[in-house]
């Protein structure tokens, strides 16, 4: 059975072609608390990569949370079920009971009605076997307890996830074992059940980032798969998604200008207000291990940029000071959005929590 890390990567860029609202799918603005805007994050307690995370809202404040992912040994048995959680004005993170299911990473978090969906990932053997997992892991925070929810129809990894409306969970596209899915999987938790979007037109890819604000889905980027001879592609797209919120299975997917910058692999995103912010990821797609498909080792982008649903634009943003790949999502505490984990430049897996500033 072929497996990502063992095909040769050619980089071909593809061709170019406020606070939130809850009534717009929003979450409740967590600024609301007092003290939330002015506590920074303090770092994990031990370094993690490819970790999925999420924010969600309880009756007694703001948690952060990060699941999985791969520690500094950057292994085949580095992958890791730990997680961990930050509850707003604690002086440090706590370790909690592990995620359901075995060590794995891309998996990819999202939160809504106070719970949250821990989704896919895949698991790498001894021999560089790659499977993706089917499982949905779901965390209460309030009771504190895992249970789990009704799996993935076509079991995906290094997918993007977005939450619209607070009531359904997209995932595009993503790795599905042997190859790409252009599926849209849209979950529904009032219901524990999936129905089946509109398909991305683009390529497949896996290891792209976006975020849903609004009624719009945008994801930029990702890794496709070249067909003759079978390569690893860096794809620099960028699409819309608007979804009708009459049947929210049908989405009218149409290309964006190229976002600024450089195409990137496994950068963080998040929907916030009338923008999808992405910061980080690499302009050259790797392994787990941080190593290019191509052989050459990767680093870090230090670029940051948001669409504007609003005035269908692009913008430019201040990035990190300290450049940051290797993500899952970004997560926002106040006002302040936030990446949680991965990796800084040398391929070195980090616990610092990096603000976008």
């Amino acid at each position: 059975m072929p497996h990502r890390h063992l095909f040769v990567l050619t980089i071909i860029a593809a061709a170019a072609c406020g606070p939130l609202d809850r009534s717009a799918g929003g979450d409740p603005d967590p600024s609301s608390s007092p003290d939330v805007s002015r506590v920074t994050p303090p770092s994990l307690p031990v370094p993690v990569a490819n970790n999925a995370v999420a924010a969600v809202e309880t009756a007694e404040g703001t948690v952060l949370l990060s699941f999985l992912g791969l520690d500094s040994t950057k292994a085949w048995n580095g992958l890791t079920r730990d997680a961990f959680r930050w509850d707003v004005g604690d002086p440090s993170w706590r370790r909690i009971e592990p995620v359901p299911g075995p060590a794995r990473l891309a998996a990819t978090a999202e939160s809504v009605g106070g719970r949250v969906y821990v989704f896919g990932g895949y698991t790498v053997a001894a021999d560089g076997a790659e499977r993706s997992v089917p499982g949905v892991a779901v965390y209460d925070p309030s009771a504190d307890e895992w249970s789990m929810s009704a799996p993935i129809p076509i079991p995906v990894d290094d997918a993007v996830s977005g939450v619209w409306r607070d009531s359904l969970i997209y995932l595009v596209s993503g790795w599905h074992d042997t190859d790409n899915e252009a599926a849209v999987q849209i979950y529904d938790p009032a219901t524990d059940s999936w129905q089946q979007g509109t398909p991305i037109p683009g390529p497949p890819v896996f290891g792209h980032a976006g975020g849903i604000s609004g009624d719009s889905f945008v994801y930029v980027d990702g890794v496709r798969v070249d067909r003759d001879p079978r390569a690893f592609s860096l794809e620099s797209s960028s699409w819309l998604g608007a979804i009708d919120p009459a049947n929210p299975a049908r989405i009218d997917w149409t290309r964006l200008e190229d976002h600024p910058g450089p195409g990137l692999y496994r950068a963080g995103a998040i929907g916030y207000g009338d923008r999808v912010v992405f910061m980080g990821g690499s302009d050259n797609p790797y392994n787990y291990n941080g190593l290019g498909y191509d052989g050459v080792p990767s680093e870090p982008a230090g670029t940051a940029f948001a669409w504007n649903v609003s005035d269908g634009a692009w913008v430019e943003l201040h990035a990190s000071a300290v450049p940051t790949m290797d993500h899952r999502g970004l997560v926002r505490v106040g006002q302040v959005l936030y990446a949680v984990g991965g990796m800084t430049g040398g391929q070195r897996v980090t616990a610092s929590v990096t603000p976008l500033p």
